[in-house]
């Protein structure tokens, strides 16, 4: 029973920094194009207008590159872990420094409830890349392969659900 959560739980977190990786390319071979990603244990969808040709290379690419070595493409400065880091230290850092000023009015507070939320976001971006590289993601897959791209509209919303598998004994040329 253990042995699956761990296996389902990395699985969650490869996906998730092959789509990080794959947002990372894109980015660059299309940087006016706005998306974004969600990932599971069975591969991720990449929200936007992308071509599949162009997201097949992308995904690819960042399977190959994370392979070899560079492993910081699993980490995405605008993840969710990030934006999530930054909510929860914003408003207990808002909640300490209201706390502080208590009794000394609105002229105090709103300031330092202000001051206090600055430093929970700044410090929830460092606290977020840090989260990513040790509990969401993880960058020690191998033998990744994409299974399947599709590509699906909902109006004029655009997104692609990515298949990925991992082979655990993979199999050798000519074998």
């Amino acid at each position: 029973m253990k042995e699956s959560v761990v296996h389902f739980l990395n699985h969650i977190r490869w996906n998730h920094a092959i789509e990080h990786g794959t947002i990372h390319v894109l980015s660059r071979m299309m940087p006016y194009v706005s998306m974004a990603g969600r990932s599971n244990s069975r591969g991720f969808y990449i929200y936007g207008n992308v071509p599949e040709e162009t997201l097949r290379q992308a995904v690819q690419e960042a399977i190959n590159r994370i392979q070899g070595g560079e492993h910081q493409l699993a980490i995405h400065p605008n993840c969710g872990t990030n934006m999530i880091s930054s909510a929860v230290l914003a408003a207990g850092g808002t909640m300490l420094a209201t706390a502080s000023t208590k009794r000394r009015g609105l002229t105090e507070e709103i300031p330092a409830g202000v001051l206090g939320a600055l430093m929970g976001v700044v410090l929830g971006q460092v606290v977020g890349l840090r989260l990513q590289a040790k509990l969401t993601t993880s960058a020690s897959f191998t033998h990744a392969r994409i299974t399947e791209i599709q590509r699906k509209q909902v109006g004029k919303r655009i997104f692609h659900w990515i298949g990925i598998a991992y082979d655990e004994h993979p199999r050798l040329p000519g074998g």
